[in-house]
């Protein structure tokens, strides 16, 4: 299985975490979520998973799912329902140690707040997470993708980033999890919301909040830059975003989607063919454009590669029936800005961005925005891109299964260094992982 996606959550939909949270397994609650030091002093974390599972975390991307087993828990490799070796004892979990693959390991006392906080009117719920002490550091203030989730409960940098030295500051996007009002993907008033969290953050922190910055993945990647133009901050991180549009990003899945399956470009000038109808009716509100919707349809689906179209989007509405459109669509009204343009806000972005990218993303394919990106560096804006050859939406590296679907196996090797790293602010490693780096002048 890849990353958990709702359809409804259809715009770029991820999170820093493939598996949704979930209501720790028996005998499991004092353990997790939690991170622990390894002898080494390697880290090691823990949280809910499917039901009655737990998953682990390495800060080199190492991952794997927990099943009881024999007193203990055994892992499967990544996401592939494959065991992979390690064991793990939480006989002693309540007492803050346990042991993986028989080494010990000792919960980090991580310091952590929760807070609520208010933007446009609505009560949003966070979380400051910092590592142990006194001293100063860096907070990340972690934003959304599309999903309709709690961060505080999904998202693993919130513990990863604080077992590192960096704070971390979560939240509940508006709609989501315990904070109010209805979900949107009005990247505005999503911006504004990150500005509100990152002042809260501020607050909390107090003098030992050394710099702070915003990391946004997925559809975080279009709010994350906007925030940074309405509030002071000291550097931006965007994971597997995009610098084109949502329409664009349709339009490149379906192209990148079909060019895997060996597709040549009259098969994929059709496709988009397809996909085009497709937007109309999204931007619409599903109201508008599906008679033409219909007409392309039926132009089309006899075709062998009909099948195989699928887009960001486009998917969504493509074997449903006129009439499952008009009635069901209005679900979909998510107040998606189609057509925002992101790169004059790139552009007037002043505090030096990461873009991490994965070069086999199929959802948000980088291919362009790695080029549009480059531009920018090259114009002298403080940009650095990491783009990692192997890596798809999530960062999760994958195999694929005989049917080509994709099972996740690991986070790409050098990510979450590259954004410790990255937000603690001085000169990066020459490589993380098998990253191809652009970085700016100087840098």
């Amino acid at each position: 299985m890849r990353f958990l996606r709702s359809a409804a959550a259809f715009l770029l939909a991820a999170s820093a975490t493939p598996a949704l949270a979930a209501p720790p397994a028996a005998g499991a609650s004092a353990c997790a979520p939690a991170t622990y030091r390894l002898p080494g002093g390697g880290v090691v974390d823990l949280a809910a998973s499917d039901p009655g599972t737990l998953r682990w975390r390495d800060l080199d991307g190492a991952t794997g799912k927990l099943v009881a087993a024999d007193g203990d828990w055994v892992s499967q490799f990544g996401w592939t329902g494959r065991p992979d070796g390690h064991r793990v004892s939480l006989t002693d979990c309540a007492a803050g140690r346990i042991a993986f693959d028989g080494s010990p390991a000792t919960r980090i006392p991580l310091v952590t707040q929760e807070t609520t906080f208010t933007s446009h009117g609505t009560r949003l719920v966070g979380r400051l997470v910092l590592p142990p002490g006194k001293g100063p550091v860096p907070i990340v203030v972690l934003l959304h993708g599309a999903e309709f989730d709690s961060a505080r409960d999904g998202n693993s940098l919130q513990r990863l980033l604080p077992a590192a030295g960096i704070g971390a500051f979560v939240y509940d996007k508006r709609g989501t999890g315990a904070s109010g009002d209805t979900y949107t993907q009005d990247y505005s008033l999503l911006a504004d919301d990150a500005a509100a969290a990152l002042a809260e953050a501020r607050r909390l922190a107090g003098k030992r909040g050394a710099r702070f910055g915003f990391q946004g993945p997925s559809q975080g990647g279009w709010v994350a830059p906007l925030a940074a133009t309405r509030t002071d901050v000291d550097f931006v991180i965007v994971s597997f975003g995009l610098a084109v549009s949502v329409v664009d990003e349709d339009r490149e899945a379906i192209a990148f989607q079909m060019g895997l399956k060996g597709y040549g470009p009259d098969v994929i000038a059709k496709a988009e063919e397809i996909g085009d109808a497709a937007t109309r009716v999204f931007e619409s509100g599903m109201t508008e454009g599906i008679a033409e919707l219909d007409a392309v349809r039926a132009r089309y689906r006899g075709e062998p590669w009909y099948k195989d179209v699928y887009g960001n989007y486009t998917h969504i509405i493509l074997g449903m029936s006129a009439e499952d459109i008009r009635t069901k669509g209005a679900q979909f009204r998510f107040h998606t800005p189609f057509r925002y343009d992101p790169m004059p806000t790139l552009r007037a972005v002043k505090a030096p961005q990461l873009w991490a990218l994965g070069g086999m993303d199929i959802d948000a394919p980088s291919a362009e925005t790695a080029r549009r990106l480059k531009t920018l560096i090259a114009a002298g804006q403080p940009i650095t891109l990491a783009l990692f050859p192997k890596a798809e939406h999530g960062m999760t590296e994958f195999e694929e299964a005989p049917d080509g679907s994709r099972l996740s196996t690991r986070y790409t090797p050098g990510y979450f260094r590259l954004l410790i790293d990255f937000a603690r602010g001085g000169k990066l490693a020459d490589q993380y992982g098998d990253a191809a780096m652009t970085r700016p002048a100087g840098g």
